[in-house]
């Protein structure tokens, strides 16, 4: 059922709206002095309202110090919660990758060798300038991809901790790293310089905050960037571009939008960009990495953190050091979490047999507790998928599983599947892509519902026996990004810990993440780490510098000529 907004939900969409708005009075002005350096080429990106009953927003790239496009094509940006139209992005074509990659590139010399004091200045008065306006770009998330506004705040959050680690990391290195290689006659270092141009391609699950794992690092090592965003959630990196611009000469951070398959595969294969940075789909990151090989100015370094069917298992003894009922919560968090729409979800659940019925119980309970409304809304646990086509995919998986023979074990979950006459539960609001949270049972591990991922609230549910039988089902998989144990045994979790075939270990929890530990996975899931130390050094080129420091002595490797004297 659909009550009439509360007050909450009409504030927040109000400041969501009033940000999207102000862009159309912002102008080139910044409080950087670096940013005059570069030189405006044009006027800041422009809102506009388009004529509607309820406003809708035009919002064009930001590009160097200016916004437009080379046509009117443009996609629309659709509320998951009302299924309205809220905005209309620039769909990029090749001419608007290559001025957003000339601007950048542009950009560059400068922001490269400004020292890392001045860049840090900048980064933390990018990370002030965010965490002013917490609320108003958390609001401008959810009304864009549907997360409950609470998880939105968690993550711009997240996105100013990352500006601040990145920005004290980088200063704080050295650039030459000296290397004793045994050999007196020889003088040794390494010197870490800015890469170049970063092509930076996120995802629409964290908008603004997976954008911000590439740009945040990445402007740290002196690199500017070029991030396009997916094209179904878009607005926060619109915003990002627009913040990152006040502070920063124009060009370090352009944003470009619209249909990945034109402007991604473009941005890709530029001659001029030096590394690639992308998280999403499988198929698409193939395509990617394919298109950063057949660069026309050759092969270039790219980073792909791609999908993931994770596990988390969970021992019988697990409920010595813990209780049931958490043990429970953390499950649902893993699958749950971000209305289950994230690369890491553990959606694959292997209970040992002798817990396996009463952690389903708990589990049951914890879903009935969870509350699915207007994403606005404080206590919202559950928002909507992204798009129509997402919500239907989630669905249509459902039912494939279910004609495999699969079961359903949780009240409400018949309702998320297409075959029924109700795609939701009677309490669930009735607009919106919801899908509830639906726990599966008698899943064969040959079935695409345990090896492929769904990218909705679904797990799926197998008994096991033995240690060993837990680890070889769980490690039965082509991804490899995380994991989680629940254990009181600490030797076994060590056990777990070294022979699970996946990036990210969890143990007695599911899904935390810091911006200073590496994330990234195995196999499938891509190769390469963002975050952490080993997140700035993706941007960072090294040179091996030898000096020959014994001069006076000769190499003496090859006859002396004969003198003419």
């Amino acid at each position: 059922m659909s009550a009439a907004p509360s007050s909450t939900s009409v504030l927040r969409r109000s400041l969501a709206s009033s940000l999207l708005a102000s862009l159309s009075t912002s102008s080139s002005s910044s409080s950087s002095s670096l940013v005059g350096a570069v030189g405006a080429v044009g006027a800041v990106g422009a809102v506009s309202a388009v004529g509607s009953p309820e406003e809708v927003f035009s919002l064009g790239h930001v590009i160097g110090s200016f916004s437009s496009a080379s046509s009117s094509s443009v996609v629309p940006c659709v509320d998951p919660f009302s299924e309205k139209v809220i905005a209309h992005i620039a769909n990029a074509s090749t001419e608007d990758v290559n001025l957003a990659v000339q601007c950048a590139k542009a950009a560059l010399p400068l922001w490269a060798s400004t020292t890392k004091q001045m860049r840090q200045k900048a980064l933390h008065a990018v990370a002030d300038d965010i965490e002013r306006q917490k609320d108003g770009l958390a609001a401008v998330e959810t009304m864009d991809c549907g997360k409950p506004f609470e998880e939105s705040v968690w993550d711009v959050e997240d996105v100013v901790t990352a500006f601040r680690y990145y920005a004290d990391e980088a200063a704080q290195r050295d650039d030459i790293q000296r290397v004793d290689v045994g050999d007196e006659d020889y003088k040794c270092h390494i010197r870490k310089e800015p890469l170049g141009v970063v092509a930076a391609i996120t995802p629409w699950n964290y908008p603004m905050l997976m954008a911000v794992w590439k740009v945040a690092p990445a402007l740290a090592a002196g690199c500017t960037v070029v991030l396009k965003p997916s094209e179904h959630a878009s607005l926060t990196c619109l915003l990002l571009g627009e913040i990152v611009r006040k502070h920063c000469p124009a060009g370090v951070l352009n944003v470009i939008t619209g249909v990945g398959s034109i402007s991604g595969a473009a941005l890709a294969s530029h001659p001029d960009v030096d590394k690639v940075s992308f998280t999403g789909s499988v198929p698409t990151g193939r395509a990617v990495a394919h298109a950063a090989a057949a660069s026309a100015a050759g092969p270039k370094p790219a980073n792909l953190e791609l999908g993931g069917k994770s596990p988390s298992v969970v021992f019988a003894d697990a409920i010595t050091t813990m209780r049931i009922d958490d043990i429970a919560e953390w499950v649902l968090f893993g699958f749950a979490w971000t209305n289950g729409q994230i690369c890491s979800a553990t959606s694959r659940l292997l209970v040992q047999r002798p817990l396996y019925d009463a952690l389903l119980d708990a589990l049951r309970a914890r879903i009935a507790t969870i509350r699915a409304c207007d994403p606005m809304e404080t206590g919202c646990r559950i928002g909507p998928v992204v798009t129509r086509a997402q919500y239907e995919k989630v669905l249509a998986h459902v039912d494939r599983a279910l004609a495999d023979g699969a079961k359903i074990a949780n009240p409400g979950g018949e309702h998320g599947t297409l075959g029924g006459n109700r795609r939701r539960p009677p309490s669930y609001p009735t607009s919106g892509f919801f899908v509830p949270p639906i726990m599966l049972t008698n899943v064969e591990t040959t079935s695409a519902a345990w090896r492929e991922e769904i990218f909705g609230p679904v797990v799926c549910v197998r008994a096991f026996d033995t240690e060993a039988e837990a680890l070889a089902l769980a490690n039965d998989n082509v991804y490899g990004l995380a994991s989680a144990v629940f254990t009181s045994d600490e030797g076994r979790a060590d056990r777990f810990e070294k022979g699970i075939r996946a990036g990210i270990v969890w143990k007695q929890c599911s899904q935390p993440c810091f911006c200073q530990m590496p994330w990234g996975g195995y196999r499938s899931s891509g190769y390469g780490r963002d975050l952490g130390a080993q997140g700035l050094d993706n941007y960072l080129g090294q040179k091996s510098v030898v000096r020959y420091a014994a001069a006076h002595k000769p190499l003496d490797w090859y006859p002396a000529p004969q003198s003419k004297l």
